[in-house]
């Protein structure tokens, strides 16, 4: 079994035959170590690190994060769901997003929210008649686009004047002194995310040293706020990306912080659940085309996305290794598109009936899948160790079907 892929101890195809494939496999030691990593590296600065809910919302994930300390950062009242549920802390959830319905903040106001994270006037304006109307008042943190390019795909840039999120820096003021105007509200905080999967650590800080000069001008204006949220957005490696060291983006952030008193918060997504999770597939069929070959497998664009939307890399690889000549080829799904491919040009020694992994699936995978085609959606698997459990089913064919079923008409 050398020449076996394994996730901890536990060897990839008896997941497969106990669960069958498509398969989400993650593990809970590399769940834990990048946490870990995070706590190390922030240590002096005791930060509230927020995980980012919609990189991979799977309860069993969202209860290991909220049993190790962290917070979570929420787009939807349907994530804040999800945190509760999994006995996460609304106290220690952060909601995001630029389109909060009228009832997702009251839930989130019900809830009791560390804070919304406000990206509009007029979102300003429906949280304070919100909060009004229960005789609430709100936190709430202004998220600020530093117009810093995140040097990232631009489909995750978020931090450009180009992008829909946040507040304008050169509105920043003037929408915190509308905030301030709104009796049912209360300013604790400053909010920036500029993009995700970034490579390179200057961006990260650039956007830190613009947010911390309008906290002295707000300081000066006396709007003293409590703490400052950085975001996330640190990338992994997919392939062979240079990423961000995070003891030095903690050491670049200490230096900048110092003499503050502001509490720390962190969003991290990507970096926590990515590397921790791999989609498991098998081979169906060898297809020698024209122009090139092509693997079909029993995953597809429903099940991983990434790669059909953003031209994404994922490290695909046999489960376990055969003494056959290789071959160059597409490895692609069952939909009917032609779009529907999970790598391009990968030199592969296959045969159909084989298991490949698809590496670096634990992030924007499962949370990302569909039922397009009438797929159901993949099961989900957490190992630990020599053991191994189910955290979500796989969806059936007559699941999809049963809220039509009950709408037929005679």
């Amino acid at each position: 079994m050398t020449d076996t892929l394994h996730c901890e101890q536990v060897p990839l195809p008896d997941l497969a035959a106990a669960y069958g494939t498509p398969l989400y496999v993650y593990s809970t030691q590399a769940l834990t170590d990048a946490l870990g990593h995070y706590q190390h590296a922030f240590a002096a600065l005791n930060p509230l690190i927020c995980y980012a809910v919609k990189a991979n919302g799977n309860l069993s994930i969202l209860r290991h994060f909220a049993r190790l300390g962290c917070g979570f950062d929420i787009v939807s009242g349907g994530e804040l769901a999800r945190v509760l549920a999994a006995g996460g802390s609304a106290a220690k959830t952060i909601f995001s997003g630029v389109g909060k319905s009228v009832a997702e903040i009251e839930y989130a106001l019900q809830q009791g929210v560390l804070c919304f994270n406000v990206e509009s006037l007029p979102e300003l304006d429906r949280i304070n008649a919100v909060a009004a109307r229960l005789g609430k008042t709100a936190p709430i943190s202004l998220r600020i686009n530093p117009d810093v390019d995140a040097q990232t795909h631009p489909y995750i840039s978020t931090g450009l004047k180009a992008n829909k999120f946040g507040i304008a820096f050169a509105d920043a003021l003037a929408a915190y002194q509308h905030a301030a105007s709104l009796p049912h509200l209360r300013i604790t905080g400053i909010d920036c995310h500029i993009g995700s999967q970034l490579t390179n650590l200057s961006p990260l800080v650039e956007a830190l040293e613009r947010l911390l000069v309008l906290v002295d001008t707000l300081a000066a204006q006396g709007i003293a706020l409590q703490h400052i949220d950085i975001g996330g957005g640190v990338g992994i490696v997919y392939d062979n990306e240079e990423v961000p060291d995070l003891a030095a983006y903690a050491q670049a952030v200490a230096e900048r912080l110092a003499g503050r008193k502001l509490k720390l918060m962190l969003e991290p997504g990507r970096s926590l659940v990515g590397n921790a999770g791999l989609l498991l597939t098998q081979v169906e069929f060898i297809k020698h085309g024209e122009e090139k070959d092509f693997v079909i497998v029993d995953a597809a664009m429903n099940d991983l996305l990434r790669p059909s939307l953003y031209d994404a890399h994922h490290r695909i690889e046999p489960v376990q290794q055969k003494a056959i000549a290789p071959i160059c080829a597409d490895v692609v799904g069952p939909i009917c598109e032609t779009g529907d491919f999970l790598g391009k040009a990968r030199t592969l020694a296959v045969e159909p009936g084989d298991l490949l992994a698809i590496h670096s699936a634990g992030a924007y995978t499962a949370s990302m899948a569909s039922n397009y085609n009438t797929r159901p959606r993949a099961a989900e698997v957490l190992v630990h160790g020599h053991q191994h459990r189910l955290i979500r089913e796989r969806e059936t064919v007559a699941q999809l079907l049963a809220g039509e079923q009950a709408c037929l008409a005679d």
